[in-house]
């Protein structure tokens, strides 16, 4: 047990807690914040003890049963699990505050007026949940997955792992947390950097894929390796998503694949492109930077299927790619094959536009490397994530002309 903080009422109470023959229980049954040493009085904002768990005390907001803490009665259910997977049994979603919750009002404030005034605002608000932000549904259906995979396979760490990074001091963590509570979240792990990148972090955390609203750290990780995207405010007319089953929308080039083939197009022209891949079309593509999410979402889905539940999957896939799928389509598909993946549907549009199908589709996220089909997407509804890798990320971006749209897309995609 470590020295005695400043509030003797906390220290007293922790005393208790592990002299109880219940010590064991009221460690496991409080909510768990892995590998952050603290131990958190609510009343008094003071550490406890250097325990890798938090806990309120007073106003107790967990399950907690440690003494002095008179918590809410909590209808667990039946496939409650008060604990997350080890992080390297677990696929890994590191999702930054700023995307899970709608932050923009604090982080105007920080921008305009500084830290200071950023955590005092946060301390004065910290009884006020944010409301969801652009991947609060995506992180509901990881829930949703996780309650089917738990009844399958109760002993099972091959769960989806949620992990909150933020750049914001620990002393506004405290709201995030009870926003997280109040919308009924179960997100165990915290990363507060206070500044620091989160980088080295989400090595650490094994972490299959990093969603944030800062587009500088989005590109860092991906240098490093780590499947990424930038998320924006979500769109007004924001579709409807299912509940119950988890959706998730890829385009192909530079982002299952690599941007081999844009590359040719862009050097080349469109008749090179469709040459190219004509020539090439028993030759695999190499592999782009969410193959490996791709890859992570199947292997969950093989263990619906080995419950005879194909049909009544949760989890869902699809490619939504401008390829044309006579000219361009094979070369994509035998990729896919040679990975031992697959997705539940295959759209080659042609040049068409993408945001039509994604509104039927009602994906939970739809990934793309190119900011207008990004926005396309948005505009119609769909919660769309900037991938900024391959060539189109180095050259401007614009709208091809209205004539022009279908062969360029089809070449480009």
């Amino acid at each position: 047990m470590t020295d005695p903080p400043p509030n003797r009422s906390c220290w007293r109470m922790l005393q208790a807690a592990e002299r109880s023959p219940r010590r064991f229980q009221t460690v496991m049954s409080v909510t768990c914040a892995q590998c952050e040493p603290a131990f958190i009085c609510e009343e008094h904002r003071a550490a406890v003890a250097n325990l890798p768990i938090l806990v309120f005390s007073g106003k107790c907001q967990t399950s907690c049963t440690v003494f002095g803490c008179k918590p809410p009665p909590v209808d667990v259910g039946p496939s409650y699990h008060p604990h997350g997977p080890k992080p390297q049994n677990a696929i890994t979603i590191a999702v930054s505050s700023r995307v899970l919750f709608n932050m923009d009002k604090e982080q105007q404030i920080y921008e305009q007026k500084g830290m200071e005034d950023y955590l005092k605002y946060q301390i004065e608000h910290e009884m006020e949940p944010f409301a969801p932000g652009p991947a609060f549904p995506f992180v509901k259906a990881l829930e949703a997955v996780n309650t089917r995979l738990r009844d399958l396979y109760p002993e099972s760490e091959e769960l989806f792992d949620v992990v909150l990074m933020t750049n914001s001091h620990a002393h506004a963590g405290l709201r995030l947390i009870n926003t997280i509570n109040h919308h009924q979240l179960f997100i165990e792990r915290f990363c507060m950097t206070g500044g620091n990148s989160p980088i080295g972090y989400l090595k650490a955390y094994h972490t299959n894929l990093y969603l944030s609203a800062d587009p500088m750290k989005v590109r860092e990780a991906l240098e490093e390796g780590i499947a990424a995207a930038t998320m924006f405010n979500p769109p007004e007319k924001r579709t409807e998503v299912s509940e119950t089953q988890l959706r998730v929308a890829f385009d192909g080039d530079a982002v299952l694949f690599s941007d081999e083939s844009e590359r040719i197009f862009k050097a080349h022209g469109l008749d090179k492109f469709f040459e190219h891949e004509k020539t090439h079309e028993n030759t695999l593509l190499d592999h782009g930077p969410l193959k490996g999410f791709l890859e992570s979402l199947g292997k969950l889905q093989k263990k619906f299927y080995a419950k005879d539940q194909r049909l009544d999957c949760p989890i869902r896939t699809y490619l939504v790619t401008a390829r044309s799928a006579a000219s361009s389509g094979t070369r994509a598909l035998k990729t896919l094959r040679s990975w031992g993946l697959e997705t539940d549907e295959a759209l080659f549009l042609a040049g068409a536009p993408k945001g039509p199908m994604l509104e039927k589709i009602r994906p939970h996220i739809f990934f793309d490397d190119q900011m207008f089909h990004v926005e396309g997407a948005s505009q119609l509804g769909t919660v769309a994530a900037h991938v900024p890798y391959g060539v189109a990320q180095k050259l401007p971006q614009q709208k091809p002309a209205k004539e022009n749209t279908k062969d360029f897309n089809a070449a480009t995609k």
